[in-house]
């Protein structure tokens, strides 16, 4: 009988018997992994102390971070046209190469004039700066609809559409110029290695549920957390 047939099932204290015995991770690869992690998110000050407590070097110059995270704040703060200066300042060229990136700056920028419900202003912006891009690309399209119905509610944060004003959406695109920058830059690889072992460990748990094997599912990554076979 295959394994598939048998669909066997293992304890949380089975499964956690064997992560115990497998080899540790070296200390040495495992703070590479955590320094990787701090230098591309732009995380100066943490990379700095772990630098100190870990005795591992970054492999670039933290001082190097600093646009990015300039970059970042703005951006974070709503205060889009600052980071388009910035951006612009630092890599002129960057936005007139990436029109996707450089709409969803835009995109952001008429959100901020939504959420401060400067409307007229915000339909003249859509008019003069997006509508081209969006006759251009169904995708930018799309998006640039999804943002413009933010108008029709009395309560935008209510609506359907209410994710655009959420400060994840200001996070998402500032990683996306993040990885933009870095990738320019030929510093870092523009996605920390840890996010592909988590993407693997989701990979891994997604196949084994297509064989319908039961076993001790992660279920939080952010703690780890293990839950027996169900």
């Amino acid at each position: 009988m295959s394994f598939n047939e048998k669909q066997e099932s293992v304890s949380k204290e089975e499964w956690m018997a064997k992560l115990e015995a497998a080899p540790p991770v070296p200390r040495l690869q495992m703070n590479n992994l955590i320094m990787n992690y701090l230098v591309t998110e732009g995380f100066k000050e943490a990379a700095e102390k772990f630098q100190k407590e870990s005795g591992v070097n970054p492999s670039v110059e933290l001082n190097s971070l600093d646009d990015r995270i300039r970059i970042r704040d703005a951006i974070q703060n709503g205060q889009i046209e600052e980071a388009k200066n910035l951006v612009n300042r630092l890599h002129p060229e960057l936005l007139d190469n990436d029109r996707y990136l450089h709409f969803h700056l835009q995109q952001l920028h008429l959100i901020e004039l939504i959420r401060a419900g400067r409307i007229e202003e915000a339909l003249q912006f859509a008019q003069e700066q997006l509508s081209e891009a969006g006759e251009s690309n169904e995708n930018i399209l799309s998006e640039l609809e999804r943002t413009l119905a933010l108008l029709a509610f009395d309560e935008p944060h209510k609506s359907p559409f209410s994710d655009l004003l959420h400060p994840t959406h200001r996070q998402k695109i500032a990683s996306e110029l993040n990885a933009a920058i870095l990738k320019m830059e030929h510093h870092e690889s523009t996605t920390p290695r840890l996010n592909n072992l988590l993407k693997m460990i989701l990979w891994a748990q997604d196949e084994l549920d297509k064989k319908k094997v039961k076993y001790p599912k992660m279920t939080d990554l952010a703690n780890a957390t293990i839950e027996d076979p169900k």
